[in-house]
């Protein structure tokens, strides 16, 4: 155990942390130069092309130092703020990290979060500044920001540059001094943490984990601690990003893949704790918590005979993401569709993109609410995440909103725009830092409703892209929300209901209908579109009818038989008002994000 190392990397999304591994794995030589590629520990297409670690990844590595041999083990984690469950699992893996800063754009808001993770864990951190081969180079400058937004000791940070090598044999050789050897007892009854999962079309779900005592053997009889069933080791391997080592025995402080032959991967959780079934371990690795989903939207197919292929490509989804949660949902707009959960905005997007690619659908995403606590006068209470199920207004006592805890990290120029559109987002204000003379750090308090929709693309344009976001939930606060209706041509669309608070409802009002008529197409009769709180109409737009001319064919005659002609056509336009259907293009779903 003395010769195994087990790190991770934290790092700010594109501050060159998949590089790095790259790098890290060349200079070990576990892959040859011929089948060496950029990001290697990204495996999938949306992860290559937006550049983003998406699911946790980990490799075996063997390095000589001084002639003699070590075991170093890559724990990779993804950096956004929706994967944290996922993160805290692999530093709870790992004994020391790597902390990744970009030269250029110093410290930023997601490594704040993850170092505080790290810490959480005592794990051993490592400060490394990347990209110093840049020409306005100011490594000394990082490290000051380092020591006071974090305040660890970053006086022997190392100096790399991923992209071109520079530094790469001085970091793995800090890897082997100063992160400390895995702790466990080889003798003991087994004990293992469940860090990753994901479903292999041959194996079925495999357990990506970290044993700390004893050891996993083929064949040995193990079972899972949160639903204590029992399972059969088929098959050990050593995880490597081409090819993977086969092996009789994880021994204690070693990570490995554990293949129990599972049809579905919802039984191996994340988090989870495997032990012997004979001689089970008296308490877990930590406290084991399903991940939650925080934003929920409404997915529907475009067309409507596609319901079922959208659930069979959920099921085949969730074998990869246990995280996924879904119910059957019925709109009278979009038709039959699935009410989804995800850990975050970025999660959707993934989750949206990877249907509609790799399963070949046409989907309409409803806007992305949060879930309600909401008190009824009966004493009940209820938890809403659809706007369309909530109560009617006269049986709410009140109704409770999730907060979260932001942090934006910011060039000061930028610090004026920033605060003020945090406090039009309901924000209140906790903290505020200054890391050196150009930049700021801010802390607020702000209603996760505000940030799930189009907070952080705004953040983006005001700084012109120099802005990092952060946040993680805090508690539920009371709020005085009510829920906004459209009736397009008298008919509520139950999927652009929202909930906003009430100071705000009619100002939304007036932008949502102002959306919807540009997008609403023109019909033969005049559409009303019109935004209402309960029955109380707050505002409306009307999208004009098209016009065709019946009188074309009267050519000279009497006057009469035109004004004969366009009467009819009046009587006729009413009646196709009453009973006349309006097609929603999917534009106006959107509309919903666009009412600031």
């Amino acid at each position: 155990m003395k010769n195994i190392r087990n790190f991770s990397i934290i790092a700010h999304i594109d501050h060159g942390k998949s590089t790095l591994a790259d790098r890290i794995i060349q200079e070990c030589g576990s892959v040859s130069e011929r089948e060496m590629s950029s990001q290697m520990m990204d495996t999938m297409d949306i992860e290559q092309e937006r550049g983003i670690t998406i699911k946790a990844q980990s490799v075996r590595l063997d390095y000589v130092k001084d002639g003699e041999h070590y075991i170093l083990n890559l724990i990779d984690t993804p950096g956004h703020v929706d994967f944290s469950y996922e993160v805290s699992k692999s530093l709870a893996s790992s004994d020391g990290a790597l902390l990744i800063v970009d030269e250029a754009q110093g410290v930023e808001a997601q490594t704040i979060a993850n170092v505080y993770l790290a810490m959480e864990n005592n794990l051993e951190l490592i400060p490394v500044i990347n990209k110093i081969d840049l020409p306005a180079a100011e490594p000394e400058r990082v490290a000051e920001e380092i020591e006071h937004s974090i305040g660890i000791d970053a006086t022997d940070a190392l100096l790399v540059s991923a992209k071109s090598g520079i530094g790469i044999r001085e970091l793995l050789d800090a890897i082997v001094d100063r992160i400390p050897e895995p702790e466990g007892d080889p003798d003991a009854t087994t004990k293992a943490i469940i860090y990753d999962s994901w479903f292999d079309s041959y194996l079925g779900a495999l357990a990506l984990v970290r044993v700390f005592d004893g050891e996993i053997a083929k064949g040995q009889d193990v079972m899972l601690m949160s639903n204590k069933e029992t399972h059969q080791v088929l098959d050990l391997m050593y995880p490597h990003p081409l090819k993977k080592h086969k092996t009789k025995t994880i021994k204690s402080g070693e990570i490995g893949i554990v293949v129990l032959g599972l049809k579905e991967v919802s039984v191996v959780n994340v988090g989870d704790t495997i032990t012997d079934a004979k001689n089970p371990t008296a308490e877990s690795v930590g406290d084991y918590e399903p991940a939650k989903p925080f934003v929920f939207a409404g997915l529907y197919p475009i067309d409507t005979d596609k319901f079922e292929d959208l659930r069979d490509a959920l099921d085949k989804l969730k074998l990869n993401d246990s995280s996924l949660s879904y119910e059957p949902e019925t709109s009278v707009a979009l038709g039959f569709g699935f009410r989804v959960g995800f850990l975050g905005m970025l999660h959707m997007e993934v989750i949206k993109e990877r249907l509609e690619r790799e399963f070949n659908l046409d989907l309409i995403a409803t806007a992305p609410s949060v879930i309600y606590h909401v008190y009824l006068t009966d004493g009940t209470l209820v938890y809403v995440q659809n706007p369309s199920e909530l109560p009617e207004i006269q049986k709410i006592e009140m109704i409770k909103e999730p907060y979260v805890r932001a942090t934006v990290i910011t060039p000061s120029e930028y610090l004026g725009n920033i605060m003020n559109l945090l406090v039009n987002k309901r924000g209140i204000q906790e903290k505020m830092d200054y890391l050196n003379e150009e930049r700021v750090m801010l802390e607020y308090s702000i209603p996760m409703n505000e940030i799930v929709v189009d907070f952080y693309d705004t953040l983006k344009s005001i700084s012109k892209g120099y802005a990092s976001f952060d946040y993680e939930p805090t508690e539920f606060k009371e709020g005085d929300l009510v829920k906004l209706d459209v009736k397009v041509a008298g008919d509520v669309v139950d999927a652009l209901s929202v909930i906003v608070p009430r100071t705000s409802a009619q100002s939304r009002g007036r932008a949502l209908v102002k959306n919807m008529k540009e997008i609403v197409p023109r019909q033969l009769f005049e559409v009303a579109i019109q935004a209402s709180l309960g029955n109380k109409v707050i505002a409306r737009e009307t999208v004009k009818s098209m016009g065709k001319n019946v009188t074309a064919k009267c050519y000279g005659g009497d006057i009469t038989r035109k004004r004969k002609l366009l009467e009819k056509q009046k009587a006729g336009k009413k009646r196709m008002k009453s009973i006349g259907k309006v097609q929603l293009p999917q534009e106006a779903f959107m509309s919903v994000l666009k009412m600031d």
